[in-house]
């Protein structure tokens, strides 16, 4: 299907963010203070329309272009805050990626506590796929919890349990290791609402540990050193494409049968 010419027009603010010069609200900051100027006029409006392919975007004087895709996987150590700046001063993401990388944004969170697997893109159109609740796009964690399983916990995590008005389940929940006084799970989620395995298990009495994301979808967090980040490869970034694709097409077939 044809691309329409309204369907290319955007705000100024997420203009910036898809042209990937900055994050949207770092945008609506710079439109406001008067450093952004569209086809040679000063705009202090960060809705103002924007159409990507014809028109021409300054910032402070520098002509912006479509910056070459990036994709990266970042192994985040426990501690670190998933957001560029933090008004306490904490560690961000940001201070483990080179300082020549292009400005790239989170894909979702991992909360200070957790730990691992995390995506790191300037596509806002892939990285709202990869987000969206419709592509079912499977997120894999290792969680170390205080307390011994048995099968009916387990049950418990499939069945889900309501959590502020969320339910909360798990697709899959097995257990990796048991020791004296606490257990490894494995614990897969097919979608991701705040803080989604915490809040289950407190909801069912259990005291997380630790909490690792090692995997998303096909792509797994392997041997990257924490605290490093890489760039996918295209292998790896297909892979993932092909996943989202599967997982959409096998929801539309199971609401066709229901």
């Amino acid at each position: 299907m044809k691309r329409t010419d309204a369907s290319r027009q955007v705000g100024l603010a997420r203009a910036l963010s898809k042209l990937g010069y900055c994050s949207r609200s770092e945008a609506c900051s710079l439109i406001r203070a008067g450093h952004v100027r569209l086809n040679e006029r000063l705009r202090l409006d960060p809705e103002t329309p924007v159409h990507l392919e014809k028109d021409h975007i300054q910032v402070d004087g520098h002509t912006l272009r479509e910056n070459q895709k990036i994709y990266l996987m970042l192994n985040k150590p426990r501690g670190i805050i998933t957001t560029a700046t933090d008004e306490k001063g904490r560690e961000t993401v940001y201070k483990l990626l080179d300082k020549d990388c292009p400005w790239v944004a989170p894909v979702g969170r991992l909360d200070k506590a957790s730990e691992g697997l995390l995506l790191l893109t300037n596509d806002s159109e892939w990285s709202a796929r990869v987000l969206a609740p419709e592509t079912h796009l499977e997120k894999t964690y290792h969680v170390q919890i205080a307390a011994i399983v048995n099968t009916v916990l387990l049950e418990k995590m499939r069945k889900g349990v309501l959590s502020a008005g969320d339910i909360l389940r798990a697709k899959s929940a097995l257990i990796l290791r048991a020791g004296e006084r606490n257990t490894w799970l494995e614990v897969v989620l097919d979608e991701g609402k705040n803080r989604h395995i915490r809040r289950m298990l407190t909801q069912l009495g259990i005291e997380v540990i630790r909490l690792v994301r090692v995997a998303i979808g096909p792509l797994a967090l392997g041997e990257l050193p924490k605290g490093s980040a890489r760039q996918l490869t295209a292998e790896e970034k297909q892979a993932i494409d092909r996943a989202m694709e599967s997982s959409q097409t096998a929801a539309r077939w199971s609401k066709r049968r229901a």
